[in-house]
């Protein structure tokens, strides 16, 4: 593989161009986050071409229900509005019934995927989710979910994606036989950031060893998994490569990572974080490029939420998916941002002269890897994808 050690001072688009052909070291990384305006273009240019090398005049994204099957959780983040104390306005975990007619209402405006989002062990702190758990019948917020995922598999036309927080072996391989793909968010490998006011003070579950570790129990077994990064949190430019890296690295050994998140910090009112610097378009643009030449072969995506009113920018970045957009439920994470309509997203992307097409919640070349975990799995997967893997063309009601 081709190795690129730029001088950014003296660097040609030539050179960049050339970078396309294979992912970029460590140190030239670092030089091109730091890159000025005058080298942009030729950063993005470099990026589109080694997307086009990957995948080339398509952008997919999966037409997904947004499912917060718990918004309490024992982590504190700096920029979080999602978790609840128990008691808080706002704190609720979705019954079964509520589960399913929310599932129910996605079917009929045809989306495939049910996106399960949660607090992180919320019953090892709160007594309340305890009682919760009991009256519904479960020892742990895992137990209810794996069951909600098997309940959604069994009853609906949807696939379940769950993204729990930390899980042991043992759950990422219970929890691979009701769900074709799940995820956890890195964010970081900077520890720095568990420290004293800093992003991840009082989150626990956020140490990036402990991540880290989950994303490389779920390659030793085979279950395709959505991770990336989260920008803008304190980390310095070194640190946010490094975090790409790691993701790479394991990608490498194992295989299994099906899409890399690039997803840039928002500032959120009320929050210990309300008035700490967002990324701007450039630099999102800079690690997009970046990160598309440290994995020249990885599906990247960048949530268009997120950066609306300019999210088709990002293509210009060298991603290839949008991520889950949802027609009907709200992006609960960051309701301040709500998704775009789906005719829009469709115009923007062929705008920039790509192909939009729906994917399903695991990506085409993954099914046939997700298939092998269970035969209720196989079997639902098999009714949902098309020939070539993506989503079967469903007509909403």
């Amino acid at each position: 593989m081709a190795t690129f050690l730029p001088d950014t001072r003296a660097t040609t688009a030539a050179d960049l161009a050339n970078a396309g052909a294979g992912r970029i070291s460590r140190e030239a990384a670092c030089d091109l986050l730091r890159a000025d305006d005058g080298l942009l273009p030729s950063l993005l240019a470099a990026a589109q071409l080694a997307r086009a090398r990957f995948r080339p005049g398509i952008i997919t994204y999966s037409r997904k229900v947004f499912l917060p099957l718990t918004n309490l959780c024992r982590d504190y983040c700096g920029y979080c509005t999602f978790r609840r104390d128990p008691g808080e306005p706002g704190a609720h975990t979705m019954m079964p019934d509520e589960v399913m007619e929310v599932v129910r209402a996605a079917e009929r405006t045809g989306c495939t995927e049910a996106l399960f989002s949660l607090g992180d062990k919320p019953e090892l702190l709160f007594p309340q989710m305890r009682d919760t758990l009991r009256r519904l019948g479960y020892k742990s917020t895992l137990h209810y979910l794996e069951a909600m995922c098997e309940k959604v598999l069994r009853e609906s036309s949807l696939l379940p994606h769950p993204n729990p927080g930390l899980m042991s072996a043992e759950w990422l391989e219970r929890l691979s036989r009701v769900a074709p793909s799940m995820g956890l968010m890195l964010e970081t490998t900077s520890a720095r950031l568990l420290a004293k006011n800093a992003a991840h003070d009082n989150a626990p579950d956020k140490e990036p060893a402990k991540r880290l570790r989950v994303i490389e129990d779920a390659g030793r077994r085979k279950i395709p998994f959505t991770t990336g990064i989260l920008i803008g949190l304190g980390e310095t430019l070194e640190e946010r490569v490094d975090a790409l890296i790691a993701i790479r690295d394991l990608q490498e050994k194992y295989g299994h990572i099906q899409e890399v998140i690039v997803q840039n910090f928002r500032a959120k009112s009320g929050t210990p974080m309300a008035h700490w610097p967002e990324p701007d378009r450039g630099e999102m643009l800079r690690t997009l490029a970046v990160a598309r030449l440290l994995m020249p072969r990885m599906n990247m995506q960048a949530p268009p939420n997120l950066s609306d009113p300019h999210y088709a920018d990002l293509i210009d970045g060298g991603i290839n998916d949008w991520g889950g957009v949802s027609p009907l439920t709200p992006d609960f994470i960051n309701p301040e941002k709500p998704w775009p309509h789906l005719k829009e997203l469709q115009q923007r992307t062929e705008a920039k002269g790509f192909e939009l097409r729906q994917r399903l919640p695991v990506y085409p070349e993954f099914v046939e890897l997700a298939s092998t975990h269970g035969n209720l799995l196989a079997e639902r997967l098999s009714s949902a994808a098309d020939a070539a893997g993506y989503a079967r063309k469903k007509r909403a009601a």
